[in-house]
């Protein structure tokens, strides 16, 4: 805190021009101690036990060891891409103003280490006090390892006082060569903030026995939605008759590459009380998700970013399994996507329209946000006697959270009563078969209108109408479409009930099981924009001519 760096302690004092002399020479000294630290040896992983990255896409990751006898922690910062230069510190609550900074920057020539402090409007000032020692910089093939130390308590009024508890670190990337460090624009820098825990425990770790199992849960498969926060949950399952066993140590497995999107993770056990849970994959927001699931809230694991592996104490361990244990666990991920990076979703590359006998044209449209982006495949002249696999001429990118819309347009004007929808060739389908990669488990998707709007249209016909139509359970409702005598009012209506009633979906895995979660009174898609019919391009009109015929030479012609 802002009032931590100014309590008064027992600091010898120095007079300005020992002060200048000793910020010159240390400038200097920090020159040569970079440019030969490049030709050291690179730094062992195990000296740094606690590691975090500190931007979202994982190019500045920081590694950390604490040294209770010195009182100090010792830096190990990567840097994967260096461009001109870095700033890394410290801050009350993350601002880049009025914070205590260790700086890297060049000015396209040499480069420049210092400690400096940033004033109230976020002006970079070096500080008299260098309390951020460079202790090394090598180039690695990975990037630039900077090795550097710092206090805990500097006795500098402009110093950050690190103490127990959260500790906002801030980070900067300099883009452009600098001609001093007072040049640097802080509110022009590309940066971020992380929190720790710095000052970590001095604890041990307790020998684990011989006997010990290892047991992983992970989520397959996950695809990171386009979204800043996603929650995602996984159910998992215990081998069946799993006996009682202790937690005596977990710890994060991450994939390689995403460790700055997983921002906490946990492990709970489901409620004994049920026999079985279903399985699940998916965000735990989503109307897919299980009711179920909810009943699973026994925290087995807990863990956070910059977190390391957690041990319980040797006369220590958390129960589980056994009998009167719960075999389903629920595994929970706190994605953090602040870039809001893009999930990798699917790519479609061939797709088939099809029709019964009454298709006369079909169109599939790519829909994101509520703005139709793309048409993946259209056929205005249709025709069920020719349905054919189609190439697209450019692969379309489905992402999560987009809609596919498969609109088709039919005559039945040479049929005598309502067709309806179904198997029969004189029922109707409109379906797309598209091929994609990469393969997902999803295999079928269908939608229908909600059958309680259905009903309710029926009702309403029968109050307007003279002839009633029958109402009973046994009249199916391609019967009860039958029946229905067709004038502009009964069709003006069912037209409208189809533009507003929502729709049941029934979506299938692979293994033809239906995907669980409610499906029923979906709403329907919502278009604020359409895309435009396109216009042919004709060429340019040639000059008038008269009307005559053109000559040609057939050669001779014979009469046989």
């Amino acid at each position: 805190m802002q009032e931590s760096r100014s309590k008064p302690c027992s600091c010898p004092s120095l007079k300005l021009r020992e002060v200048a002399s000793m910020y010159f020479t240390m400038v200097a000294a920090f020159l040569v101690i970079l440019v030969v630290a490049l030709q050291g040896s690179a730094p062992r992983q195990s000296d740094f036990p606690y590691k975090v990255p500190l931007d979202p896409q994982g190019l500045l990751e920081l590694s950390w060891n604490v040294s209770y006898p010195e009182q100090a922690v010792h830096f190990q910062l990567l840097i994967r891409e260096l461009r001109f230069g870095l700033l890394f510190g410290m801050s009350d609550r993350g601002e880049f103003e009025n914070a205590d900074l260790a700086v890297l920057w060049s000015d396209g020539r040499n480069s420049y280490f210092g400690d400096a402090w940033s004033d109230a409007k976020g002006q970079l000032h070096m500080d008299s006090q260098q309390d951020y020692q460079l202790l090394g910089a090598r180039r690695a093939p990975e990037g630039l390892y900077l090795l550097f130390r710092r206090p805990f308590s500097t006795c500098d009024p402009k110093d950050y006082l690190i103490e127990d508890g959260t500790v906002h670190l801030i980070y900067g990337v300099l883009e452009e060569p600098v001609r001093s460090l007072q040049a640097i624009n802080v509110s022009a820098l590309h940066g971020g903030l992380q929190r720790v825990q710095l000052l970590k425990p001095n604890i041990s770790i307790p020998q684990l026995p011989s006997d010990m199992k290892t047991m992983e849960i992970t989520a397959p498969d996950v695809v990171i939605p386009s979204q800043e926060t996603t929650y995602w949950c996984y159910m998992a399952e215990l081998p069946e008759g799993f006996p009682k066993h202790h937690i005596i140590m977990y710890e994060p497995v991450v994939t390689a590459g995403n460790e700055a999107l997983v921002h906490h993770m946990e492990v709970f056990q489901c409620a004994a009380d049920f026999d079985s849970f279903p399985r699940y994959n998916g965000p735990c927001d989503s109307k897919m998700k299980p009711d179920r699931l909810n009943y699973c809230r026994h925290v087995l694991a807990a863990w956070a970013m910059g977190a390391q592996a957690f041990y319980y104490p040797e006369e220590a361990g958390l129960a589980f399994g056994g009998p009167g244990s719960s075999r389903y666990l629920r595994l929970e991920i706190h994605y953090h996507n602040p870039l809001v990076f893009k999930a990798a979703g699917i790519r479609i590359f061939a797709s088939q329209l099809h029709t019964h006998l009454a298709g006369r044209k079909v169109v599939t449209v790519l829909s994101r946000d509520g703005r139709e982006r793309q048409v993946v495949n259209a056929d205005g002249h249709y025709s069920p006697h020719f349905q054919e696999i189609r190439m697209l001429k450019e692969v379309v990118a489905v992402f999560p959270g987009d809609e596919l819309i498969t609109t088709c347009t039919y005559n039945t004007e040479d049929r005598s009563r309502a067709t309806v929808g179904g198997f029969g060739i004189l029922e109707e389908m409109c379906v797309n078969y598209v091929h994609y990669y990469p393969q997902s488990q999803l295999e079928l998707c269908k939608s229908a209108v909600d059958p309680g709007y259905l009903h309710r249209y029926f009702n309403l016909v029968n109050r307007f109408n003279d002839e009633e139509i029958c109402m009973c359970p046994q009249v199916s409702v391609p019967q009860q479409f039958y029946s229905i005598p067709w004038n502009t009012f009964n069709r003006d209506v069912l037209k409208s009930l189809y533009g507003f009633a929502p729709i049941s979906m029934h979506c299938n895995k692979s293994s033809a099981v239906r995907f669980p979660g409610e499906w029923e009174k979906q709403p329907l898609p919502s278009i604020t924009e359409r895309l435009r019919e396109p216009v042919p391009r004709c060429p340019p009109a040639p000059e008038p001519q008269p009307a005559a015929p053109v000559p040609i030479n057939l050669g001779q012609l014979r009469r046989d």
